[in-house]
Order: C-alpha cells, then sequence, then structure tokens
C-alpha cells in the first residue's frame, strides 16, 4: 500500500546499553524517548515501556491488563494506536518481548528488521545476514541524508563505521571498542586504574592518572575515528560527507579533523525509511 503522510510509526531500537523510542507522524519525527536496555526483558515489561510513551503522546494503548504494570494505558481524548512499528535489535534475548508488545500495540504485526526485509540498499557484502539492523537503518538514513558517497560514524557499546559508496551500496565498514567499553575495561584488567568519568580532558598530556586516562580512551578514540576515516576515504577514492550518531556523538564531532554532522535520532530515522519501503512493496 501506499503510505499516507498521517500514518503514524513506532520506531523502536534496542541496543546493548540504550534502548530509543520515536514517534513519526508521516515523515515527522514527532517524540523520543531513551531508556536504559535491562538484562533481562518480559513481554509485560515491553509492554509497559509501549504503553507509557504511546500515551505520554496522546496515543492509545491496548489494555494490557491492569495488574501487570501499574500504567495509564489510555491518555484521556487521546487518538488512536500506531498505525504501524518497526523493531531493530541487537539484544536477541529482547528481540520476541519487543516484536510481541509492538504487534499489539498497532495490532499487527511488527516489522522486525533482519534478513529478508526490503531496504532498497545494495548489500555489497560478503555476509549481509550478518550485519546488525541498526547499522542497516544507519545506511538507509545517512544515504537519504546525505546522498552517496557517505560516511556514518555510530558511537555506542561499540564505535562502528558504515560506508555507503558513489553507487549508493553498502560496501562495510569497521567495528571497534566502544567509548565506555574502553574506559571499562582499563579499569576491570589493570587493577590500579580507577573507573574515572567519561569527559574530554583539559590536556593531551594528563598530568595525574584520571587525565591521563581520560586523554587516552576520549582523545585515543577521536585519533582513532579520524585515522579510520583516512584510511576509508582513501579506499572510497573521493571525501565523503560524514554524520555521527549515538550518545557521545555531540562530544566527539567537535575534536574530529575530519568535518562531521551529528543527528543522534538517525536510526530511529532509518527505521521508518525501512518501514516506508516495505509498505510500497
Amino acid at each position: 500500500m501506499d503510505t499516507d503522510e498521517r500514518l503514524t510509526v513506532l520506531t523502536v531500537d534496542v541496543a546493548n546499553r540504550l534502548t530509543r523510542l520515536g514517534l513519526f507522524v508521516g515523515d515527522e519525527l514527532l517524540s523520543t524517548w531513551e531508556t536504559s536496555t535491562p538484562a533481562h526483558l518480559t513481554t509485560d515489561e515491553a509492554r509497559a515501556q509501549v504503553a507509557t510513551f504511546l500515551v505520554r503522546n496522546q496515543l492509545h494503548a491496548p489494555d494490557f491488563g491492569r495488574e501487570r504494570a501499574q500504567v495509564a494505558y489510555h491518555a484521556e481524548g487521546g487518538q488512536e494506536g500506531p498505525h504501524g512499528t518497526v523493531l531493530s535489535c541487537v539484544v536477541p534475548s529482547h528481540s520476541g518481548s519487543w516484536a510481541k508488545a509492538l504487534g499489539e500495540a498497532a495490532r499487527i504485526r511488527a516489522l522486525v528488521v533482519g534478513p529478508g526485509i526490503k531496504t532498497g540498499v545494495r548489500m555489497r557484502l560478503e555476509s549481509p545476514g550478518e550485519v546488525g539492523a541498526d547499522r542497516v537503518a544507519n545506511v538507509m538514513a545517512a544515504r537519504a541524508l546525505l546522498g552517496s558517497p557517505a560516511v556514518v560514524v555510530s558511537l555506542g557499546t561499540t564505535t562502528n563505521i558504515e560506508v555507503v559508496d558513489a553507487s549508493g551500496s553498502f560496501v562495510g565498514g569497521t567495528i571497534a571498542p566502544g567509548l565506555m567499553m574502553s574506559l571499562r575495561s582499563l579499569n576491570e584488567v589493570a587493577a590500579r586504574l580507577p573507573l574515572v568519568e567519561l569527559r574530554v580532558p583539559h590536556r593531551p598530556i594528563g598530568r595525574n592518572t584520571r587525565e591521563a586516562v581520560q586523554a587516552g580512551v576520549v582523545l585515543g578514540e577521536v585519533a582513532r575515528v579520524d585515522g579510520l576515516l583516512d584510511y576509508i576515504m582513501e579506499q572510497l577514492g573521493q571525501d565523503a560527507p560524514v554524520v555521527m550518531t549515538g550518545h557521545h556523538a555531540a562530544v566527539v564531532s567537535p575534536l574530529l579533523r575530519h568535518d562531521a554532522s551529528v543527528d543522534e535520532t538517525l536510526t530511529l530515522r532509518g527505521l521508518k525509511l525501512i518501514w516506508d519501503a516495505n509498505q510500497r512493496s
């Protein structure tokens, strides 16, 4: 069916550390919500999060049962629930709970991004089925935002770079430990190194242990991203615009030698584009 500019679509991106929800009306991202990703998630807990988010945006949610969670599921005077839902989940144990809760919210099966889902992006990869759903969504959004070629730098549990070549194909990228992973690994492996606050240091040469760790982790990440972008542009044979997303994108972006825009909602926007592509098909 053709998409309608009035259709309401709920997008959910479940990452290892954070879960983000986004509500679209047509192509406009009306509202977002961010919460921690728990180690374990039941279907009832996913239902409660969906219902809370919908009610906050004056949309009806199905009555999942008052005894399951103390949430006011129905907004007074609220509009009908979402017309569709789309899920990206990199935590396999959570996928079923979220898919069921989202399907009930829209009264139609949730679109779960994975192998076989239509995107309209050519995957020039050896094993496309291994690529995380969030990476595919980022590529979709970056291509729509920047055209081709384009490069995405995503700062999360891992630091991922996705590359779109001049033909608009997803040709691959890089995966490395993220900022928090690097910081925690130092604390866990090196007994004398404390777990310090993740912040930009005042100087590259730390004058105490805290400053030294911050310089090594934060400025080291900046140097790594800059260096990887150098290699990527060289392989592409041309410069490409760069967009950054993720929790620390706004902090890291100004420190790079490469110009990079920031869009912390990039993955949610990509999920909406994937939903659109599958409605047209």
